[in-house]
């Protein structure tokens, strides 16, 4: 159908099956999910059941998910938030019952326990009346009421050590009354009031005066009880108990009402610019009415709801603090050390047939269904992105915003990491400087108060800093964000502290599995020894720079040459005052400093790199050069990707995970490059247990030597491929970036109006020749993480020449 997203969750109160639909198909979509949600057929429970194994064996290697559990399990004790997860004991796995999945189908999946909500581009008489017509007759039932036992008054804090081998943090959680109570609005402004990731008493506290590594908090709304929870990650050398100290210390100013009087104003003013954006994404506007059906909240309250939050005093916040926060807490201590998460091991499996040449006649009726196209949208970059200049050589870029009053202003310098290590240092360092008029945090509150943001980000090839917000405020923002840029004071104190946390996270990078794989193990595979991964500041140069160097390269960052991109509702005559009047450069700008280029190395044979990590599954990921970006071959590859490797239909899903169950995840699919410099790769991937690696390895290879020819699944994809350019519609904020991505490959018009027209022709002959040409027969280099004693060494020999890295080979520190 051309639709995007396709995915299911499951949490405590909730089942939710997601699809971003084209919406001229909805009513082949409501075919599809009317027959789907009518009967229970569990044609795949075999292998999905070794799927929910996997996903199982997953959440015992991720230490954030062993925290929250052990979290719910001692916050409550007889409630089911507590006494059991989405995903069940190993025990439950073991012994699984088709019969109870039927009788719970049976029982719950029925009319009067369902809601179907939608978002978008729809009539919603005719899409209602659709809505009747297929699932009109779906069948009610008698669902069981609810009924728990309530949870007893803590009156001492619970504490519980989770030990894993990520980094270290602690967690604390308050029990709170359930989203329907009436203190829970409170409750909503007191979270806002601690943790707001700019001006909160955490943020600002905690944060911004460097006295933890991280901290957060945050309010998980649910119908029989809520709960607030704070978490806090230690600088070097603290510790966890100091760090729980700090967190409550600041919900103890709360209790004693030792917050400024703006803060309350200020939250609320930041919740309707956080509504006005949600508001811009269908995905936002169906998990709020989500959120209303789950919690059984009638429109006039969901409408109402910032009007509600608006009346909030300081007393109330006050006496809701002093109400629900004493020492009725838990904590669970996340420590580094060997986990003793139990594996559930690999059952029997039988494989599925895929009969890909057979087809129902619920298919062959439905294939047989009228279905209309639309007619794509390109982006006419020309039409949508009207060029200024400022200060006579500054390029501005502006897009209106026809929507809402927000806006997003970029100053974007195409020169980062890679041509200046110090430079990227200075810039990330600026969120901690102030001027001499005004402290980093005084800095942030003000922008607070005016609805506004400011973030600067130094990547590998560009700089960037941004004010995004209220357009009312425009004007203030800007004189406020030129301010710090001309004015930053440099802080011996602050910068030291910088360091050190720095110096932690490169330390943490190393714990965690994620960034070991994608990051280190993947330069290191793609450039050698001698990678991007590498491009940092050693550890002696960073403890003895001079911080006025780097206060001199924040001041002098706008001397470069550098573009401006507006998008908002401010006339473009007016943004270009504002800025002309505010923008600090100078007449003559300096030319951008060269950066250093890495050479991607070839692949001339297999080759095996192992990284040992503690966890009981195995990550491996393969990868393989290809040539020099291509622009004739990216139709072909579009819908190679869409065919082969890129989603839940794709061979490579099929045949991996549906058929075989190799793996809880797996997909394979070709890489297009973002610089004219760079290589296409195929790159696959396959997170599996560690006993059944070599198989996996070999499912997969085998596929990549010899691709499975289905020619109705290949019309469905080719298909696939040109609706989702049909029904993609690039929001006007975004129009610029790929305008500017493209400009980076040398075109000045959008790529997919000719992939698109070069789509249609593509027939299973020419995938053929392109997977011959570009996959069939490559060289290639494993990537795997695991655990050393787990993992079968002899396997990897035989995947290629195999090297096992050490960390400091991967990140050069």
């Amino acid at each position: 159908l051309g639709a995007k997203g396709t995915n299911a969750y499951t949490s405590v109160e909730r089942t939710v099956y997601i699809n971003d639909i084209p919406s001229n198909e909805i009513e082949k979509w409501l075919t599809i999910e009317s027959e789907r949600f009518s009967e229970l057929v569990l044609r795949l429970f075999h292998t999905e059941l070794e799927a929910v194994y996997e996903e199982y064996n997953r959440s015992r290697d991720n230490d954030y998910w062993l925290s929250y559990e052990e979290m719910a399990k001692q916050m409550f004790q007889k409630h089911p938030y507590g006494t059991q997860t989405t995903i069940g004991t190993s025990e439950h796995l073991k012994s699984p019952s088709m019969e109870k999945i039927h009788a719970y189908f049976n029982e719950r999946y029925v009319a009067n326990n369902m809601a179907i909500i939608l978002a978008g581009d729809i009539d919603p008489d005719k899409t209602i009346a659709l809505i009747e017509k297929y699932f009109g007759s779906l069948r009610t039932g008698k669902v069981p009421a609810f009924t728990f036992e309530p949870e007893d008054d803590m009156t001492e804090p619970l504490v519980s050590d989770v030990f894993g081998p990520n980094t270290e943090w602690v967690d604390l959680g308050f029990r709170l009354p359930g989203v329907n109570h009436k203190d829970m609005l409170v409750g909503e402004i007191f979270s806002e009031l601690l943790y707001n990731r700019q001006a909160g008493l955490i943020d600002l506290n905690l944060v911004k005066a460097q006295k933890v590594l991280g901290a957060s908090a945050y309010i998980d709304m649910n119908l029989d009880y809520s709960s607030l929870s704070l978490s806090g990650e230690p600088r070097e050398n603290q510790s966890l108990e100091e760090v729980k100290n700090l967190l409550l210390g600041q919900i103890e100013l709360v209790k004693n009402g030792q917050f400024e009087d703006w803060m309350l104003p200020a939250i609320i003013k930041n919740k309707k610019l956080e509504l006005l954006q949600y508001g811009e994404y269908n995905r936002m506007r169906t998990s709020v009415l989500t959120n209303a059906f789950i919690f059984n909240q009638d429109m006039a309250t969901v409408v109402g709801h910032m009007d509600a939050l608006d009346k909030i005093t300081k007393e109330q916040v006050v006496l809701f603090a002093n109400t629900y926060f004493n020492n009725n807490y838990v904590v669970v201590n996340k420590r580094t050390g060997k986990s003793p998460a139990e594996k559930v091991e690999k059952p029997s499996i039988t494989e599925v047939q895929l009969n890909r040449d057979t087809a129902s006649a619920f298919a062959l009726a439905f294939e047989n269904m009228p279905s209309t196209r639309l007619d794509p949208v390109f982006n006419d970059y020309k039409a949508t992105i009207s060029n200024g200049m400022i200060k006579e050589n500054v390029p501005l870029y502006y897009v209106h915003n026809k929507e809402t009053g927000l806006f997003q202003l970029e100053y974007i310098v195409d020169m980062g990491s890679l041509s200046d290590k110090e430079l990227a240092l200075a810039v990330n360092y600026l969120e901690f400087l102030g001027t001499e008029e005004m402290s980093a945090s005084e800095l942030q509150i003000e922008l607070f108060k005016l609805g506004l943001s400011y973030s600067v980000y130094a990547a590998a090839e560009r700089v960037y800093v941004s004010l995004s917000g209220l357009d009312e405020s425009f004007e203030q923002g800007v004189k406020l964000f030129e301010g710090i840029l001309a004015n930053a004071k440099a802080d011996q104190k602050k910068y030291d502290n910088f360091v050190a946390d720095n110096l932690k996270k490169r330390k943490d990078a190393k714990l965690d599995k994620y960034s070991i794989l994608n990051r280190g193990m993947l330069n290191y595979g793609m450039y050698g020894a001698d990678s991007p991964a590498k491009n940092i500041i050693s550890e002696e140069d960073l403890k003895t720079i001079d911080i006025n160097m780097l206060a001199k390269k924040i001041k002098g960052l706008m001397n470069y040459e550098h573009l401006v991109y507006y998008y908002g509702s401010i006339d473009q005559s007016e943004v270009e005052q504002v800025l002309n009047t505010y923008h600090n450069s100078p007449s003559q700008l300096e030319k951008l400093l060269p950066k250093r280029n890495y050479e991607e190395i070839e692949m001339i044979e297999d080759k095996v790199y192992f990284v040992h990590y503690d966890m009981v599954q195995a990550e491996m990921m393969m990868i393989s050069k290809g040539g020099l970006y291509n622009q004739s071959n990216l139709a072909t590859a579009n819908v190679f990707n869409e065919y082969f490797g890129g989603g839940l239909s794709s061979i490579v899903f099929q045949e991996i995970r549906e058929s075989k169950a190799l793996a809880y995840s797996a997909y394979a699919y070709y890489t297009t490059p973002n610089d004219l410099e760079r290589a296409h790769y195929v790159r696959a991937y396959v997170g599996t247990q560690v006993d059944k690696l070599a198989d996996a390895k070999k499912a997969m290879i085998e596929l990549m030597n010899d691709m499975p020819e289905a020619n109705d699944q290949f019309n469905d994809a080719k298909l696939a491929a040109q609706k989702k350019i049909e029904t993609s519609r690039t929001k006007p904020q975004s129009v610029f970036w790929q305008f500017l991505s493209a400009k980076k490959m040398g075109r000045d018009y959008d790529v997919k109006e000719e992939m698109y027209q070069n789509m249609k022709g593509i027939e299973m002959e020419q995938l053929r020749q392109f997977f011959n040409a570009n996959v069939k027969g490559k060289k290639y280099t494993y990537l795997v993480v695991g655990d050393r004693d787990l993992v079968d060494m002899d396997a990897l020999k035989e995947m290629g020449t195999l090297e096992e890295l050490s960390l400091e080979e991967l990140f050069g520190y």
